[in-house]
Formats: C-alpha cells, structure tokens, sequence
C-alpha cells in the first residue's frame, strides 16, 4: 500500500493535501465537513489586529463615550450584558474546532504592532493551536521602504514571536522578494519552522463609472502554481525546515509537481470552494494511483527528486532555457502577424 504520509512543522500529517484560510474553514461546521473529505490538517482563516483596534475604537466611541457633554444621552445607548469581541469570538471558534477535529489545526495571524503579534500569538497558542502561520501582508508601498527594511520587518516579528511562542511557526512569504532563498535562510536562523510560496496580495480594481478604487477578489488560476513549484525546486535542499506551496493548485498534475519539486504540503482553497470539498480525496486517490503507476512506495521518496539539485537539467529551473521558451511560442491557427 502506498505511503502518502508527510511531515510538516513536526506534524505527521496522513497526506499532503491541507485546506487553507477560506469561508470553509471558518465555521466549525465547516472544518468538520473538510475533515470528514479527507484533510490532513487545515489552516484558520487570520484573526486580524486591525480588526481587534477598530472594534475597540468603536466600543469606545458608541459605549463608553455615550454620556461625553450630554448627561441625559446615558440611557441611549445601553451597556450590553453580555457582549463577545471579535477576538473571544476567534479563540472560543478555535478551542471548538481543535476539540472536535482529530487533525492539526493550525491558526494564522495578521498583526500590526509588535506588541500586538506577542499578544495575540500567545492566544493562539493559549487556545490550542497546533502551529501559527504569520500572515504579515506588507505591501511597501512607501517609497523610503528598502528591501532591507521590509526584509528587517518579517524577521523582527518572527525573533519577537519566536521568543515567547512555543508551538512552530511559519512564515508566509510574498513572490516580490528580491532574493526569497537568501531571504528563507535567515528565517530559518531567526527560528522559523516552516514557509509558505506564496501569499496572494488581492489588487484592487478601478471602478470606469465612479472613477473609485474598489477592493476585488478574485480566486486562483492553475497558471499560478508554475511559479510555486520554481520556487520549492529552488528552495529544497537549501533550506531545512518545512515547505508549503499555495496559490494555483486545482489539478492533481499540480500537486504531484509541487511535491517533486520539495514541497512538504500543498495548500488548497479554491479548488474547493469551486468543486467542493469532496475535491479532497479525490486529489488523494489520483495522487496514490499515480505513485504505484510510477513505482514509488511513498511520497516522502518523490519529494524533491525534481528539485534543483536533483534535477536532470538544473538550469531549466533558471534563466537557461529563457530563449528557448520565447522562441517556442506558436500562434494560433489562422492569426496573422
């Protein structure tokens, strides 16, 4: 029987296929239902800082400043018995999701302050999590922002994380670092346990009737994982902690790509919130079937046999073939240039 067990964070998970932040996994209703699919383990949706500050700064203003200069405004806006924040609301979802999931689940953090990673980091782990995925989503959009700056920011929050939190961490990275393996490297010295390729930045649009900037989601497209998989043959073998891909991963193909090129686990989300969660052990079954196809007993045996130390032709993975692939393009039958 095949092997399909895999390690991640020092978590042995059964498989590779781990769901990550998306509405599903929001609901404990929801994490049951991917759990019952098939999932390894699955990963929460962020609990956001900024969100905590602006439900304070409104509690603030609506509650407790009620009566400011009007004496008779007290009884406007009565005090509430009993009324849950955001954050309670976050961590009391994540103790019930850990008591009735048999699979690591591994909670994910947006901060603002560095007070604020420690803080709500502690929770976390506090409430049972399994691991902590920082989710840092910095856009340097300042123009004194240097590569150095931004790289200092991700390090300066996982050495304060590092040094008050116990469970693993890992860092979920941006595809615009200048040099990411370097870059990895000096996580892992900082006491990460593990990162993710890549995090997603949603762009927003511009509205052509209203002349707005409008936020826009849009879900992944098979195309992106291409830049996934270069990156883990890249990075395997020159780092030596655990490695996640995510963005792009809807076929099976895909999958079995990340992982021969040294991914440890592949992160679905909208693979499944277009076809399902029974997507799950279906991606499990092509997986095993085309292992025994291939002769391998395991996937640990495969992960990494196409990195960029084993490959047969390293240079592909580089600039090498970067001619070669411009002049292999072919127009469409019947356009003209």
């Amino acid at each position: 029987m095949i092997d399909l067990t895999t390690d991640y964070l020092g978590l042995t998970l059964a498989h590779p296929l781990v769901p990550s932040s998306s509405p599903i996994s929001r609901t404990l209703d929801g994490a049951r239902r991917l759990e019952d699919a098939g999932a390894s383990a699955l990963v929460l949706p962020s609990l956001f800082e900024e969100k905590i500050d602006a439900e304070m700064q409104h509690m603030v203003r609506f509650l407790f400043g009620q009566g400011t200069g009007y004496g008779e405004a007290d009884s406007f806006h009565p005090m509430p018995g009993a009324l849950q924040s955001y954050q309670e609301q976050y961590l009391d979802n994540l103790q019930a999701i850990k008591s009735a999931l048999s699979i690591p689940v591994i909670a994910s953090l947006n901060g603002t302050t560095s007070g604020g990673w420690i803080e709500y980091g502690l929770a976390l782990q506090q409430a049972g999590a399994d691991a902590l995925e920082l989710n840092v989503y910095y856009l340097a959009a300042n123009a004194d922002d240097t590569s150095v700056a931004v790289e200092h920011r991700y390090l300066e929050i996982l050495q304060a994380l590092r040094a008050k939190v116990a469970i693993p961490l890992v860092m979920k990275l941006s595809p615009q670092f200048s040099s990411p393996i370097n870059f990895a490297q000096r996580l892992q010295a900082a006491g990460a346990d593990g990162i993710v390729l890549f995090n997603r930045f949603y762009q927003p649009d511009i509205d052509l009737e209203t002349l707005q900037v409008v936020p826009k989601l849009e879900l992944s497209t098979p195309s992106e994982a291409l830049l996934r998989i270069r990156w883990a043959a890249l990075m395997h073998g020159r780092i030596n902690m655990s490695l996640a891909v995510t963005g792009g991963f809807h076929q099976t193909p895909d999958i079995i790509k990340a992982l021969l090129a040294g991914a440890d686990v592949v992160h679905l989300c909208s693979v499944l919130l277009r076809e399902g969660t029974a997507r799950i052990g279906q991606m499990r079954a092509e997986l095993a079937l085309w292992l025994e196809q291939h002769d391998y007993a395991s996937v640990r045996q495969m992960q990494g046999s196409v990195s960029h130390q084993h490959a047969v032709d390293p240079g592909a993975y580089e600039r090498a073939n970067y001619m070669h692939v411009l002049d292999s393009y072919t127009p469409a039958s019947g356009v003209l240039w």
